[in-house]
C-alpha cells in the first residue's frame, strides 16, 4: 500500500490504518501470501525438508528474506517474489499485449518485458480457420491481420535465439476490440489454471494476464465471429480485395450498448481500487467490489474516490478473515 495518494479526511486515515493493520496480522500468520521486507524470518515447518529458493537465505538458523516481496511455495520450494519487478515470462503464460511493429514474417509485442516478444505468422491460425503453410501472400497481407497498436492476446511459447516467443494457435487468442487495456504490477497477478473470464451477468470478457496487462471487453462469441468470417470469405468481391474477406478483418461494424460499456468501465475501476491498494487480483475479488459499488448505488465515478478506497479495504479484511476461519 505503500504510495498510496488518496485525500483522507480524519476519520478515513484512521479507518484505513485499521484495516491496514489487521491485513498485516492476517498475512503474518503463516501464510503463504505474506508480504516480508529484507532481514523479516520467513516462517517455516522444518519437518517438510524445504528448499529455499530465490530471495531467501539462512542467518542463525532461521530463513529470512533477502529482498522484498511476497512468499511463495510451491511443493518444498519456498522463495520470494520481488514487487514491483519487470514480468518474468514461464512457458504456457497467458499474456496480452501491444503490437508495436510489423515485421517479416512476425508481428512484436509489448508484454511488460524487458524486450519485444515475436508472434510469428507461423505461430497462429489465420482467420479462415485452414490449416495450411503461411505463403508470400499471407506475408504481404499481415497488416490486415495485426497492425501496430492492436491488442493481443496470446500464449508464451518460450525463449528462443531471437528472443521470447508468443503463440496464438487457439480461438481464445487474438486481437482484442471494444474493451479497455489495464496496467498492474505482474505481481498482483498470480497465475491460475483460468486467466479467461465470461462474466455473463455483465456481458463482459475478462482477461487478467500474467504480465500485468488486464483486458476488459465487450464478450464476444468465437461462433459468431466465425460465421461472420465465413460470410467474408464466401463474398470477397463485395470488399473490392480478395484479401479482405479472406482474413476478415473488414466486418460489419458493431456497436457496444451503453450498459455493457458502463460495466466495462465499473470492472475497470475495480481493478484501478485494487492496484492502488495493492492487492492480489483475482475475478473473485473484482466482482466483490464491482458488487460493493452497485450494492452502495456508488456510479462508477465515485469508484475511484476516498471513501470507496477505504471501504474496499475493509472489504478486503472482512474477506480474508472469513478465508481464514473456513480454512
Amino acid at each position: 500500500m505503500k504510495g498510496l495518494q488518496l485525500s483522507l479526511n480524519h476519520t478515513q486515515k484512521i479507518r484505513l490504518e485499521r484495516a491496514q493493520e489487521r491485513l498485516k496480522s492476517l498475512s503474518s500468520k503463516g501464510n503463504s501470501d505474506a508480504s516480508v521486507v529484507v532481514a523479516d524470518t520467513i516462517p517455516l515447518n522444518y519437518e517438510d525438508g524445504v528448499l529455499k529458493g530465490h530471495g531467501t537465505l539462512d542467518l542463525n538458523g532461521e530463513v529470512v528474506a533477502s529482498i522484498c516481496g511476497v512468499v511463495e511455495r510451491v511443493n518444498k520450494l519456498i522463495y520470494v517474489r520481488a514487487l514491483r519487478a519487470r514480468y518474468k515470462p514461464e512457458v504456457g503464460d497467458i499474456v496480452v499485449g501491444r503490437v508495436t511493429e510489423v515485421a517479416p514474417k512476425r508481428w512484436r509485442l509489448d508484454i511488460n518485458y524487458c524486450q519485444d516478444a515475436v508472434l510469428m505468422l507461423s505461430s497462429m491460425n489465420l482467420p479462415d480457420g485452414i490449416q495450411r503453410r503461411r505463403t508470400a501472400v499471407d506475408e504481404l497481407n499481415m497488416r490486415s491481420i495485426f497492425e501496430e497498436n492492436d491488442v493481443i492476446c496470446a500464449e508464451v511459447r518460450g525463449l528462443q535465439h531471437d528472443g521470447l516467443h508468443l503463440q496464438a494457435r487457439s480461438q481464445k487468442y487474438g486481437k482484442l476490440e471494444r474493451g479497455q487495456l489495464l496496467t498492474v504490477s505482474p505481481y498482483l497477478i498470480k497465475r491460475r489454471k483460468q486467466h479467461f473470464h465470461h462474466l455473463e451477468q455483465y456481458g463482459i470478457d475478462l482477461i487478467l494476464g500474467c504480465n500485468g496487462f488486464i483486458w476488459i471487453g465487450e464478450h464476444v462469441d468465437p461462433k459468431v465471429v466465425d460465421t461472420m468470417i465465413e460470410d467474408q470469405v464466401d463474398k470477397p468481391e463485395q470488399k473490392g480485395s480478395k484479401f479482405e474477406g479472406t482474413f476478415g478483418n473488414q466486418v460489419q461494424e458493431v456497436y457496444t450498448p451503453l450498459e455493457t460499456r458502463q460495466n466495462i468501465c465499473r470492472t475497470a475501476n475495480a481493478i484501478r481500487v485494487l492496484s492502488t491498494l495493492g492487492f492480489i487480483m483475482t475475478v473473485e475479488v473484482i466482482m466483490e467490489i464491482v458488487n460493493l459499488s452497485i450494492s452502495l448505488n456508488i456510479d462508477v465515478h465515485e469508484m475511484l474516490g476516498s471513501e470507496f478506497c477505504v471501504l474496499t479495504a475493509e472489504k478486503e479484511v472482512e474477506r480474508r478473515s472469513s478465508s481464514k476461519k473456513r480454512g
